[in-house]
């Protein structure tokens, strides 16, 4: 794959750390990793990025930003509010392709959920994955209510054709509760997807050479590391009720 797209089931929910994990793996392996950050919101203009970070804790090679938006609101509410061009899904689809010249692999982190717009026309990250032909690795919160928003998020991709590569937890608690336990289980059936990987609670803030030494340990066979979907389920499953 040259371009994956990394879409969370909403916001503050580990994608960046995620998407730094993929990238950590790749780079490790050899591979020329770019990382695309379509919309940053939310931050001043001399203030470190989604992406920025992502190179940081990964070592990947390049990072690009198509626009960023001073509030932290949704991509096309931002840009209005400020009174900037919005960025729109072709102009995404086309960074993307220019990066995936020069780079083995591209990540394209998004912002918020799938269907976030993007600006006035609507277009959102499901759009530029169609345009790029380009998977999606989509990141959802352990615990309760994930299993709908997972279930919401596969469905729209498979209304529009996009493959879903699978789904990472992107926080994975130090003490699961009941409602995270029994999601591991139950969140492949909720994505009609496999699960893929779970990173730890505080893991961004990791210095960059122990992230990138841990990143494989958090990441399935699928995406370049050696975490085991089975084993870690079985190991965290719930225990039945008593009586």
């Amino acid at each position: 794959m040259t371009v994956i797209v990394i879409s969370g089931t909403g916001t503050e929910i580990g994608k960046t750390v995620v998407t730094a994990a993929v990238a950590a793996v790749a780079t490790a392996a050899g591979r020329s990793v770019a990382v695309l950050k379509p919309a940053q919101t939310g931050i001043g203009p001399d203030e470190r990025g989604d992406a920025d970070e992502v190179v940081r804790l990964s070592g990947a090679h390049a990072s690009a930003e198509l626009g960023r938006f001073p509030e932290p609101l949704a991509p096309g509410t931002a840009a209005r509010r400020a009174g900037l061009v919005p960025v729109g899904p072709g102009e995404v689809a086309e960074a993307a392709r220019k990066l995936a010249e020069d780079h083995d692999l591209v990540l394209v982190e998004g912002a918020g959920g799938l269907l976030v717009r993007f600006d006035e026309e609507g277009g959102t990250l499901a759009d530029a994955a169609a345009l790029l032909g380009a998977p999606v690795l989509v990141v959802a919160p352990a615990g309760l209510g994930t299993l709908n928003s997972t279930t919401l998020t596969a469905e729209a991709l498979r209304a529009r054709g996009i493959q879903q590569l699978g789904v990472v937890v992107g926080s994975w608690p130090a003490a699961p509760d009941l409602a995270a336990r029994c999601n591991l289980a139950d969140l492949p059936e909720a994505a009609g997807a496999p699960l893929l990987g779970a990173v730890p609670e505080g893991s961004g803030a990791l210095d960059p050479v122990e992230f990138r030494a841990a990143a494989g340990g958090w990441l399935g066979p699928e995406l370049g590391g050696a975490w085991d979907a089975e084993a870690f389920t079985e190991a965290h499953a719930a225990p039945l009720p008593v009586g």
